[in-house]
């Protein structure tokens, strides 16, 4: 038996299954989340509970906070001072910009806890080629040595 990918969902993955101004984001992430997601080991962290309670909209954040319940969202592990202070390495060595805090920790949970996938659908800070590129040669030398891949719910979805 395979063992299943353990996947690190970050808060955009969960806000685009409300994203009305994005119809076929929206359509693939509920496509993901009906059809796909107990393919993997999926998780989020403290991060994106925290993100999901500063939502403004209070409708909206009885949706995402439903979607938490309704598909059995729980955080991995802790947040520790070991994932914050790599998460301040990240942002030192513009693995992202100096103002994307927490796109920062979202990356240095994911590699951390030894995810095999970081799901985002932020293209700018996360889910792509150049990021992945960086974070992984910083991370080599930081002694994590497990490649952390950053992808969006597109490329994990297929013809079933």
């Amino acid at each position: 038996m395979i063992k299943k990918l353990k996947i690190y969902l970050d808060t955009s993955v969960i806000n685009f299954l409300f994203a009305e101004d994005a119809p076929e984001k929206k359509e693939v992430t509920i496509d993901f989340f009906e059809n796909y997601l107990y393919d993997f080991d999926v998780f989020i962290s403290e991060i994106v509970i925290e993100e999901i309670f500063q939502t403004k909209n209070p409708k909206k954040l009885i949706l995402l906070k439903n979607s938490l319940n309704n598909y059995n969202l729980i955080p991995y592990n802790e947040l520790n001072s070991d994932i914050i202070e790599l998460s301040e390495l990240y942002l030192r060595n513009l693995i992202v910009p100096l103002n994307q805090k927490e796109d920062a920790k979202h990356l240095a949970f994911a590699t951390y806890y030894e995810f095999d996938i970081l799901l985002s659908w932020n293209f700018k800070h996360l889910a792509n080629i150049n990021v992945q590129r960086k974070l992984n040669a910083l991370n080599t030398i930081l002694g994590y040595n497990k490649p952390l891949l950053l992808h969006n719910p597109m490329e994990l979805t297929y013809d079933k």
